[in-house]
This record gives C-alpha cells, structure tokens and sequence, in this order.
C-alpha cells in the first residue's frame, strides 16, 4: 500500500503541532535531524518497511501514538 510513510508522517505532524504553524516547523526540523525528510514522501511513495519503522520509533521518542 503505497502511501503509508506520508500518512504516518502526517499523523505526528497533526498529533504534535495540533495546527500550530511554529510547532510544525520544528515537528519537521526534528523529524529532518533524524534522519527523515517529510518532503520527499507523497501519497504515491513506496513503502519501505526499514523507513517506516524508524518513523514509528521517532513516533515514540516525540511521544505520539500511532
């Protein structure tokens, strides 16, 4: 299912920021520091197993639930 890591990027973005501009900058600025560039998935993506399993630990660290 292609899709998925930009879907999973999109719902730490929405959790941690909840709407705030300033908040989303720096959700992608630390999401960018380790290491996962939120730009360079689209909903048409292929899903890598490896990159999505670093998104869910970074998920973790930041706090939010997947």
């Amino acid at each position: 299912m292609a899709g998925r890591i930009k879907g999973l990027i999109d719902l730490i973005l929405e959790q941690r920021a909840k709407g705030d501009p300033f908040l989303i900058d720096t959700t992608t600025a630390k999401l960018i520091f380790k290491g996962v560039n939120p730009e360079r998935f689209t909903s048409t993506s292929p899903d890598d197993p490896s990159v999505e399993a670093r998104i869910k630990a970074i998920a973790a660290e930041l706090g939010v639930s997947l």
